[in-house]
């Protein structure tokens, strides 16, 4: 059976979603497709349920802190609100009935199903096959990359999803990577009571962020009791009735009740049949201009652009793809102050460039930093200050390209420092300004005058 629409979005998640309804509410006949829930990764196993998770285990990680403050507190943790509160609030037990009905609201027509490309604007599903006559969207995402390590194919390991999934915390837990991912599962589980250990091939944790925030995020774990191996390789992972072993390279044994690989992500293009519409199947990901296009009527939104795995970034480059596919004016992807956070405590916001980034660019940097417990807000904060502002100059221009955000309000603090970046803010304008006092963000004030 060979049907017809004006658009087809492969894959529902954030960015798809986004482009699909504005398609729709323009009049354009839409067919979305999702073999997974509508909405994606985001709201049903990633930022939403995880944030919930660390909003939690911040809750006791302050009340611990009462008797350096205020006198003397007790707190005893009980994952089940957790648990309660992630299918009740966020997943709504993993059904996605309300956002189908959405999107369907608005004219569009929603398949649940896999699809894959037989030609260049054509889609099948089993016996069905769909052409577009304007556009076609893939915005697939991505999934757990796992390594190839020996013996980890066969063993019941655990995904984010699982993780999020968990109804109970493990007594013990090995994280495998130590990213943005693997760093806030690592805090989360350790805040509720399991014994966590993280490997890290890398020689610090968020080995994509500035060393400093690493280090720094390292010696927090450690005063936590969480067990850190960074520049470990592991040799094989095994599985019995007593938990996890996992063996490093230089003979340690590593033992767990569960384990939990944080490895990175990556898109199937083998599997979305992208060679039939004339991409490159080989490839990471599907290759995209600043408007989204990747090649004649066939556009590519979030992760499987390779531009960040990010919500943010999904809905961003959403809002350019379906202007494009409409004629619309619009502004070119520009994705040079890129903002991310790491929802640690302390959080690691970061935008734009880091220091190692810019000087393979062959900018002329100049960096400066300054520790949060030096700040006037940090030292009043005492307990749970750790943080750092570091910001990365482009001294031929005169403006930051880059900045680094690390503190109990890291992600927020951000803000100014993604607008500075963005804008390209002269330096010393910035320096120029009036930062209230005393609050976290005047950190970035210190950090200035020591750039100039």
């Amino acid at each position: 059976m060979t049907e017809h629409a004006d658009a087809i979005v492969v894959g529902m998640g954030v960015g798809g979603e986004a482009v699909a309804t504005e398609l729709a509410e323009a009049g354009l006949d839409v067919v979305g497709i999702e073999n997974r829930l509508v909405g994606g990764e985001c709201p049903y196993w990633a930022c939403v349920p995880t944030k919930m998770m660390v909003r939690a285990t911040d809750a006791l990680a302050e009340a611990r802190r009462v008797p350096d403050l205020a006198g003397a507190a007790t707190v005893t943790a009980d994952w089940a609100p957790v648990a309660r509160r992630i299918r009740q609030e966020a997943t709504h037990y993993w059904d996605d009935k309300e956002a189908v009905e959405r999107f369907e609201s608005k004219g569009g027509r929603f398949i649940r199903g896999t699809a894959r490309f037989t030609g260049p604007k054509t889609v099948e599903m089993g016996t069905t096959q769909i052409t577009a006559s304007r556009a076609v969207v893939i915005a697939t995402g991505s999934g757990p990359a796992v390594p190839p390590i020996d013996g980890l194919a066969g063993v019941p390991y655990w995904t984010n999803r699982h993780a999020v999934e968990a109804t109970d915390v493990p007594a013990s837990l090995i994280v495998i990577g130590a990213g943005a991912v693997g760093a806030e599962f690592a805090q989360v589980f350790a805040r509720f009571g399991s014994r966590v250990s993280v490997v890290e091939t890398a020689d610090r944790l968020l080995p994509l962020e500035e060393p400093e925030a690493g280090n720094l995020l390292a010696e927090v774990f450690a005063r936590e009791g969480i067990e850190v191996e960074i520049g470990a390789r592991i040799d094989a992972v095994g599985h019995d009735q007593a938990g996890f072993s996992v063996r490093l390279n230089d003979g340690r044994m590593l033992m767990s009740e569960q384990l939990l690989v944080a490895t990175g992500r990556r898109s199937d293009l083998v599997a979305l049949g992208v060679g039939s519409a004339g991409l490159d199947e080989a490839a990471r990901f599907v290759v995209v201009d600043e408007n989204l296009r990747a090649t004649d009527g066939i556009w590519a939104v979030g992760d499987i652009t390779g531009k960040g795995a990010f919500t943010h970034v999904a809905t961003y480059q959403a809002r350019i793809a379906a202007a494009d596919i409409l004629g619309r004016p619009h502004e070119p992807a520009d994705y040079r102050a890129l903002p991310r956070v790491t929802f640690t405590d302390p959080e690691v916001g970061a935008v734009g460039m880091t220091e190692s980034q810019a000087r393979q660019a062959h900018i002329a940097v100049r960096t400066a930093s300054t520790p949060l417990p030096s700040s006037t807000r940090g030292w009043i904060h005492k307990v749970g200050n750790d943080g750092l502002i570091k910001l990365v100059a482009d001294t031929d221009r005169g403006v930051l390209v880059g900045a680094t955000s690390m503190g109990p309000a890291g992600g927020e603090v951000l803000g100014a420092l993604a607008v500075a970046v963005h804008a390209a803010v002269p330096v010393e304008v910035l320096a120029r300004m009036i930062y209230a006092y005393p609050t976290f963000h005047r950190a970035i004030e210190d950090a200035l005058n020591k750039l100039s």
